[in-house]
């Protein structure tokens, strides 16, 4: 088995769910008393947090850099980014280390390629809707049409991710509301929606739609295993 690397905390919600999902992953595969073979580096979100509303991406490229490159030297054999909005500077982290970096919107693209979608919804935080550097590469690498709600509902889900979910906080209204923005894009087109924030499936899961939910968390970690495993 090799070492998966994990760079997180951003929020530690969601890297736990990282952990979980890796261990249980490797166990159902191998059985026993199997769990991964890995190391997490993770940074304080509040930090991170202050950078990116201030749009200071500089410092933060810097940021990952540099805790990616104590990953390396840790000893993982490749690195996953546990948060998708931090993969806004996946290219100069992966100039900055030799050791391959898992990116989430591929393991995304494959996903919605396997199951014939060609449209799909994206929700996530602002930085990830609204910039194209997610959009861009689903698009290029995939050939997928990918919307984004309207402002007024970007804005609703930035703020329940931010002001809810990385502190734990799980509002069934919060639910409700995330289901009739889905709805909407439905209405627009979509055929599937990527939980493009890793803290969305805290709150929004399979069950709770008829059309398929492409869980970003568990898609990134079970390729992460597929990959230790090979």
């Amino acid at each position: 088995m090799k070492t998966i690397g994990l760079l997180g905390g951003m929020s530690w919600e969601s890297s736990s769910e990282y952990y979980r999902i890796l261990n249980e992953t490797v166990q159902a595969r191998l059985g026993g008393f199997h769990s991964a073979d890995c190391l997490m580096y993770s940074v304080d979100f509040d930090a991170v947090e202050t950078l990116q509303h201030e749009d200071k991406w500089d410092a933060l490229t810097e940021m990952m850099v540099a805790a990616a490159q104590r990953i390396e030297a840790g000893g993982a054999e490749i690195l996953l980014i546990c948060t998708n909005t931090m993969h806004k500077m996946a290219p100069e982290i992966q100039t900055a280390i030799q050791i391959p970096l898992l990116h989430i919107a591929d393991v995304a693209g494959e996903a919605i390629q396997a199951q014939g979608l060609q449209t799909v919804a994206l929700l996530g935080t602002k930085f990830t809707m609204e910039g194209d550097f997610y959009r861009r590469r689903l698009h290029e690498k995939f050939g997928l049409t990918v919307l984004i709600p309207e402002a007024a509902d970007r804005e609703i889900v930035h703020n329940t991710i931010y002001g809810e979910l990385v502190k734990g906080v799980i509002n069934s209204e919060s639910r409700q509301a995330f289901l009739k923005i889905i709805a909407k894009l439905q209405d627009q087109g979509a055929q599937g929606v990527i939980l493009g924030c890793t803290e969305i499936p805290l709150l929004i899961q399979q069950a709770d739609l008829a059309i398929p939910v492409f869980d970003t968390t568990r898609l990134h970690t079970e390729a992460a295993v597929d990959w230790a495993l090979a």
